[in-house]
């Protein structure tokens, strides 16, 4: 008696209403279409997921592209996981043009603004000379003031 209330409860017992395979899964009865019509909106669905995991991945990849040039551009260490993403999606992944002129812009400004690290490394400075000037300028102050000062 209480398992017929629970059958009930449950959406009326062992009845099976059509709507759906055995399995859970749709099928033309339950969306009120042709068996061919059916399988033109499975086919259709198929290809869209398709067609979406294609861009997804293109995108991801793009991203990926994108940090790799960031990395090279200050010098970090490079990510084996983006490559992968990348050498996945193909070769002929390249980064959106928003972001490379985005890129572009930031390397034309650093190179505006040349810092004073770079600078330096780019002169061609005899660094003997300048210490041989330091030292003897240093002894020349020292001896003015001893000659200066009663107590040096």
């Amino acid at each position: 008696m209480m398992g017929d209330k629970l059958k009930n409860f449950m959406g009326g017992g062992g009845e099976d209403s059509g709507a759906s395979g055995g399995d859970g899964k749709e099928t033309a009865e339950s969306k009120g279409m042709t068996r061919e019509e059916f399988e033109e909106y499975q086919r259709q669905l198929v290809e869209e997921k398709i067609q979406r995991d294609k861009e997804f991945a293109t995108r991801k990849a793009e991203r990926a592209n994108l940090r790799g040039l960031l990395r090279d551009k200050y010098r970090l260490p490079q990510s084996a996981q983006d490559d992968a993403t990348v050498q996945m999606a193909g070769d002929d992944i390249d980064v959106p043009e928003e972001l490379a002129k985005m890129v572009d812009e930031d390397e034309e400004q650093e190179e505006k603004n040349d810092s004073f690290m770079a600078k330096l490394q780019n002169m061609d400075v005899d660094f003997e000379t300048i210490k041989t000037t330091a030292q003897t300028t240093m002894t020349e102050v020292k001896q003015a003031a001893e000659e200066k000062c009663v107590l040096m």
